[in-house]
């Protein structure tokens, strides 16, 4: 099947008129983007926007073979006007099927929002599936046995990436699916930033225009295998790392933290981060991360490696000078050697986080400092290990390698 993405941003298109966001003010030239319509063997619209025959012709296609025109998701504002030779717009209802007299044959599938999501079978065996805005497809459990991955999956990754979840736990998507992120809004500033957070997904983004086979996967983005994301306090390291892995259905939280009796704040921030996490998500309160990097499974996402340094400087006797320079540096040294070996070893995917404290002002106290220095050596040992490192400043994240 051949596919053209006559538009790839959300319904109210991007920019958004009259938004002075900055994505908005950015999001000129190659970055705008029209309503999402996909159209599909030339026979087949999914979505009819306002200029779709423009949007083809620009494309080098016309809808004057067009069979069917399918909507995904009602449309606000005014009607938009059916051009010359077109069949007039219609919905699927969930559940059924339509069959073309091109051989397509098209599955309406239920969202947990309004809208319709539509799986398309081509004469050749290709099969895609088209979500709409804001949408993830209902009624689907995890464990679930799925035929076969779907060859493409076009869907809003951006603000839904848990529909990816679903249809990753379910095996409708693999890690051969061509995953393209549609209904592209202003949430994410257009360029790298766009490109890297999807990226994170295991999802790309093609400007408008672009044509696309099902079934080519060259341009399937890998997911790094190890992250090590780095930031100062409330930079919003933790937001960072938990989006990276938002589209995957099962990860381990690793929290070294622990509890800490008659700490309202510390219990408030652990709150505030149970609160942001997907409900799938398993919490395992641990500084014993060697035998979880070692295990095969779901993604870990440890937060953070600057407690577990705290609890290996208390367990090797770090703050008192005599035990320090009595073996207790030592010590320490081995641990961090055997953690970022198991780093290396890992299989499964792995997001740490750190601090980065070594660019402030210069700790008043000696045990500070030593802290300090410490954990410049950890990070420094981690990222030595990791596929991507990143820096989050004022919550923008900088690529420092990967």
């Amino acid at each position: 099947m051949e596919l053209t993405l006559l538009g790839t941003g959300a319904p109210a298109g991007l920019p958004r008129p009259d938004c002075p966001c900055a994505a908005c003010a950015t999001a000129l030239g190659p970055h705008a983007r029209a309503a999402t319509a996909l159209l599909l063997d030339g026979a087949l619209l999914l979505d009819l926007t306002p200029g779709a025959a423009f949007a083809a012709a620009r494309a080098g296609r016309s809808l004057g073979g067009v069979r069917q025109v399918l909507l995904s998701h009602p449309h606000n504002g005014p009607a938009v006007e059916v051009p010359a030779g077109l069949p007039q717009p219609g919905r699927v209802p969930d559940g059924r099927e339509l069959a073309l007299l091109t051989g397509h044959r098209v599955r309406a599938v239920a969202m947990d929002s309004p809208g319709t999501g539509y799986a398309v079978s081509g004469p050749d065996g290709q099969r895609l599936l088209y979500l709409p805005p804001g949408g993830a497809p209902a009624g689907l459990e995890e464990g679930t046995a799925h035929a076969e991955p779907y060859d493409m999956v076009l869907a809003d990754v951006v603000k839904r990436p848990d529909a990816l979840a679903r249809l990753r736990a379910v095996g409708a998507v693999g890690p051969t699916t061509d995953v393209v992120a549609v209904h592209l809004d202003h949430d994410v500033p257009p360029g790298a930033e766009l490109r890297r957070r999807l990226a994170a997904a295991g999802a790309r983004a093609v400007p408008d225009g672009t044509t696309l086979a099902v079934g080519a996967y060259e341009d399937v983005p890998d997911v790094p295998r190890r992250t090590l994301v780095l930031g100062g306090a409330r930079s919003g390291k933790s937001v960072e790392a938990e989006r990276r892995l938002e589209a995957f259905p099962e990860v381990v939280y690793v929290a070294t933290g622990g509890t800490r009796g008659g700490d309202g704040e510390w219990t408030a921030r652990v709150a505030a981060h149970r609160e942001r996490r997907p409900g799938s998500w398993r919490t395992v309160e641990t500084c014993d991360l060697v035998p979880l990097l070692k295990d095969e499974g779901p993604p870990l996402l440890i937060d953070c490696l600057s407690l577990w340094l705290t609890d290996a400087m208390d367990a090797v006797g770090a703050w008192d000078d005599a035990e320090w320079a009595g073996g207790g540096e030592r010590a320490l040294r081995d641990r961090v050697r055997e953690l970022a070996a198991a780093v290396r070893e890992a299989r499964r995917v792995v997001v740490a986080v750190s601090n980065e404290v070594g660019s402030g002002i210069v700790p008043a106290t000696a045990s500070g400092r030593r802290y300090r220095d410490e954990l410049g050596r950890l990070n420094a040992a981690v990222a030595g290990e990791c596929e991507q490192v990143v820096l989050v400043v004022a919550g923008q994240a900088l690529v420092l390698r990967g």
